[in-house]
């Protein structure tokens, strides 16, 4: 075990939001690990990282299994000794009319998006008490209330995970921990990409909700900025 200092753990941060939030972290001078789907995605995004010069920690867990969020946060207390902030970000998408939508389909958006960030948070927090507090942050989305046709599943994990993340700040103020969401408008990355979306140049950069995480976790302690909507500044003219 290693007390580096502050720590901070991104889930889903092999690509994209979650990649340029561990480089944020990792910049302001966090010891930072990240997690991802499979050992090679963490492997091949830690080796990257390496090669830009900067030093990250992976650890393969499925968001949607219970006993793999367990076991990673488990790893990031052995690993480091504390557990300053946690970014929740692993999330996935799955755009369907509801009366066509596979089920298991809706439910894998669900256990991703929704049940992943509740499993991190409740292993978690028990690990920030210990340290004196932390700093949760869930990357939702607009999308967590705005509802749009063909949402069914993905607005269903992002108001979920609003809910989630407001109830959760409540709950466990006291105990020094803060919790924020983020609600990030149109992003330019594979996601934007795999959901239709071809001109990206008036969308968000995924340094753009880097830059937000990093501020928020700067706030005085007697601080809660509970929720941020990030948007495009100028989005297409309908």
């Amino acid at each position: 075990m290693a007390d580096l200092g502050r720590v901070g753990l991104v889930t889903g941060g092999t690509r994209g939001i979650g990649e340029a939030i561990a480089r944020g972290l990792a910049a302001d001078g966090f010891a930072v690990a990240i997690s991802g789907r499979t050992e090679s995605s963490v492997a091949g995004a830690v080796e990257r990282f390496g090669r830009d010069g900067v030093h990250i920690e992976g650890f393969a867990a499925d968001a949607r299994k219970e006993k793999e969020q367990k076991a990673l946060i488990e790893w990031a207390g052995r690993k480091f000794g504390r557990l300053d902030v946690l970014v929740n970000n692993a999330g996935i998408g799955g755009f369907a009319r509801v009366d066509e939508m596979d089920p298991e389909r809706f439910r894998d958006v669900l256990e991703t998006n929704l049940f992943g960030a509740f499993y991190a948070i409740h292993y978690a927090a028990p690990l920030m008490k210990k340290g004196g507090g932390g700093f949760i942050v869930n990357i939702a989305s607009l999308a967590a209330v705005n509802a749009f046709a063909g949402g069914a599943a993905y607005n269903a994990s992002k108001f979920g995970l609003l809910g989630l993340s407001d109830a959760a700040m409540l709950d466990l103020r006291h105990d020094g921990i803060r919790i924020a969401a983020i609600l990030p408008g149109s992003v330019a990355t594979e996601f934007s990409h795999s959901h239709g979306s071809r001109e990206t140049s008036w969308m968000l950069a995924s340094e753009d909700v880097a830059r937000a995480v990093c501020d928020l976790v700067r706030y005085p302690d007697r601080a809660i900025p509970s929720r941020l909507d990030l948007r495009p500044s100028r989005p297409p003219k309908k």
